[in-house]
C-alpha cells in the first residue's frame, strides 16, 4: 500500500480510495469500494486503464521497450536458454536447477503422447478446417479423458494438468497439421527436445528418414519463448475470466484459443504476411507505403507497431535475427514474398514517417515470414502461438486458483438500452 490516498469528488460528496505500489511500473488506486461509496461505477472500455488482478509472472513497460518474466529480460532468456527452461520459470517463479531443469523435462518429454482414441477425433473435421478450430475442439476435449486433473482445488492435480497441456499442445499442434495437409499422423520421439520433436511431428512422414536442422528447432524454440506470455492480453484474461468461475483447467485453456484467434491478437502474423501476399513485388511497395501514410486511406501496414509498446517491441529485436538465421540457413532467395518483406523491412527502419511515428517491425512481422520460410501456412500460425502462450496461460491461472482476493469475474456496464415499460400485446402493436 502506498501512504497517499486518491480523492475523488462526486455529487458534492468526497471519497478517499487507496493506492498501491507494485515493484515496478504505476501506481493504481483500489477502486474496489468505489460503487460502496459512491454508487457509481467507472467507465473503462477494454480495461485498458483497469488492473484486473495482482500478478508477479510477467512485466511489461511499453513506453521503454521492456519485457521481463517473473523478472528477468525476454532477450537474455531467448538468447541463453530454452523454451522448457523458460516453462519452469513461468510456472514455478525460479529459474531450475540442473536437477530441476532435467525433471521438469523428462516428465513433459514423457507427456506428450495422447490418448489414441482422441485421434478418432481428428478425422470427425473436415479436411479444410481451419487448424485453430480444429484445436479449440481437441484442447476443449481433453476434460473428457483426462478425469484425474480437473479437481482445481487439488494442487497436485492442477501440476498434472498443467504439465499435461504443455507436453501435448505441440502433438495436437502437429496432428492438427497432419489432418489439414492430408499426411499421416507422426507420433513424438522421446529423444528429442521439446522443439525439434515438434518439428519432427509436423514434417517427418513415414516412407523417409527425417533430420531435424539444429538452426531451426532454434529458432522455433526462440519463437517459443517470445511468446510464452504476455501480461493480462485479451487471451489471458479470457482464461482468468473463464477459470474465476471454477471451470476446469482444460476448458480455460480452449476458451483463451477461442480468443487467441482473432485477427487482432494472434491472428497478427497471419494478417501480416496476407498483407505481403497483397502487395505481391517489390516494384508496388512505394504505392503501398503511400496508402499507408495517406490518412483518408483505410489501408493499414500490418507488423508494424505495437498498441502495447510505443517504442520497438523487445521481441522484435530477437525475432529479426532469428529469422535471418532461418533465412540464411535455408538459403532462400528467389522468393518474392520475403523480397517484399525484406525491403519494407529496410524503408521502416529508415524512413523518417515510420521512425517518428514509431512504426517499426514487430514480433508479427518478424515471426510469420519465419514460419513461412519453415515451411508452416499461414493457417497454422496463430495455431503455433497458441501452443507457446499455453504455458503462460496456465501460469497465470493457477495464479488466480491460488490468490485468495481473487473473485469471478463479473465486470459491470453503463446502461443505454430502454427504460423499463410495459408489454403490449401482440394484436395492440
Amino acid at each position: 500500500m502506498s501512504d497517499q490516498n486518491a480523492k475523488l469528488e462526486l455529487g458534492g460528496k468526497i471519497s478517499e480510495f487507496p493506492t498501491r505500489k507494485g515493484t515496478i511500473g504505476p501506481d493504481v488506486v483500489d477502486i474496489s469500494s468505489l460503487y460502496a461509496k459512491t454508487g457509481a461505477f467507472t467507465y473503462d472500455p477494454g480495461f485498458t486503464s483497469t488492473a484486473s488482478c495482482e500478478s508477479k509472472i510477467t512485466y511489461i513497460d511499453g513506453d521503454e521497450g521492456v519485457l521481463l518474466y517473473r523478472g528477468y529480460p525476454i532477450e537474455q532468456l531467448a538468447e541463453q536458454g530454452d523454451f522448457l527452461e523458460t516453462c519452469y520459470l513461468l510456472l514455478y517463479g525460479e529459474l531450475p536447477t540442473k536437477a530441476q531443469k532435467e525433471d521438469f523435462d523428462y516428465r513433459v518429454t514423457h507427456h506428450t503422447m495422447l490418448h489414441e482414441q482422441m485421434l478418432k477425433f481428428f478425422t470427425g473435421f473436415r479436411r479444410d478446417a481451419h487448424p485453430m478450430a480444429v484445436m479449440c475442439g481437441i484442447v476443449g476435449a481433453l476434460s473428457a479423458f483426462y478425469h484425474d486433473s480437473t479437481d482445481i482445488s487439488d494442487p497436485h492435480q492442477r501440476m498434472v494438468a498443467s504439465i499435461r497441456m504443455i507436453a501435448k499442445m505441440p502433438t495436437i499442434a502437429a496432428l492438427a497439421y497432419k489432418y489439414h495437409v492430408g499426411q499421416p499422423f507422426m507420433y513424438p520421439k522421446n529423444q528429442l527436445d521439446y522443439s525439434s520433436n515438434f518439428l519432427h511431428m509436423c514434417f517427418s512422414v513415414p516412407c523417409e528418414e527425417y533430420k531435424v536442422n539444429p538452426i531451426l528447432a532454434r529458432a522455433m524454440d526462440r519463437i517459443f519463448i517470445l511468446h510464452a506470455d504476455h501480461e493480462q492480453n485479451a487471451s489471458t484474461s479470457t482464461v482468468r475470466l473463464a477459470g474465476s468461475s471454477g471451470a476446469n483447467p482444460f476448458a480455460c485453456i480452449a476458451a483463451g484459443i477461442a480468443c487467441l484467434w482473432g485477427p487482432a491478437h494472434g491472428g497478427a502474423n497471419e494478417a501480416a504476411l496476407n498483407m505481403l501476399a497483397e502487395i505481391g513485388s517489390v516494384d508496388r511497395i512505394p504505392e503501398f507505403v503511400a496508402r499507408a501514410k495517406d490518412k483518408n486511406d483505410p489501408f493499414r501496414l500490418m507488423g508494424f507497431g505495437h498498441r502495447v509498446y510505443k517504442n520497438y517491441d523487445p521481441r522484435a529485436k530477437i525475432m529479426q535475427k532469428t529469422c535471418h538465421e532461418v533465412l540464411n540457413e535455408l538459403g532462400i532467395k528467389d522468393d518474392p514474398l520475403l523480397e517484399v518483406a525484406l525491403e519494407l523491412e529496410r524503408i521502416a527502419l529508415t524512413d523518417p514517417y515510420f521512425i517518428e511515428k514509431k512504426l517499426y517491425p514487430n514480433i508479427d512481422f518478424y515471426s510469420g515470414i519465419t514460419l513461412k520460410a519453415l515451411g508452416f501456412p499461414t493457417t497454422m500460425f496463430t495455431v503455433l502461438f497458441a501452443l507457446a502462450r499455453t504455458v503462460g496461460w496456465i501460469a497465470q491461472w493457477s495464479e488466480m486458483i491460488e490468490d485468495p482476493a481473487q473473485k469471478i469475474g463479473r465486470p459491470r456496464q453503463l446502461y443505454t438500452g430502454a427504460p423499463q415499460r410495459d408489454y403490449v400485446p401482440l394484436a395492440k402493436r
